[in-house]
């Protein structure tokens, strides 16, 4: 039984049971490729996408440590998500913005998808009714 033998040497583990909680800085950075190319973003709006990100991502990390009610809660996740577009808004030309908003409610898969066919699509708007 040399197969058998050798599934049971544990596997050396390097990571910790508990994985840490991933920073806003290391949760913005691992999806910035994705969405700076769904959204075809140059080098500029890609920084002012990402810094703004993570300081909002940040206040959001944050808010769910404070264990606040779930109406505190909510009413809090409303202020930085607008004072987050409100920062977007100014920082974005108004295009891109909207092309973030509208991934944000898609997601970022999508986004990319969609981009490809865009040409063939136009034509068939009126189907959905």
């Amino acid at each position: 039984g040399y197969g058998r033998q050798r599934s049971a040497i544990p596997q050396v583990q390097e990571t910790p049971k508990e994985p840490e909680p991933k920073t806003a800085e290391q949760i913005v950075d691992g999806e910035m490729p994705g969405i700076a190319e769904a959204l075809e973003l140059n080098p500029f709006e890609e920084a002012v996408l990402s810094s703004t990100l993570k300081k909002y991502l940040q206040k959001r990390i944050e808010m769910q440590i404070l264990e606040l009610s779930p109406e505190q809660m909510r009413e809090g996740m409303e202020k930085i998500t607008k004072a987050q577009d409100e920062e977007l808004k100014a920082g974005l030309p108004i295009e891109k913005y909207d092309a973030f908003v509208e991934m944000q409610k898609k997601g970022v898969q999508k986004t990319k998808k969609e981009k490809k066919k865009e040409k063939k699509r136009k034509k068939k708007k009126k189907d959905k009714s």
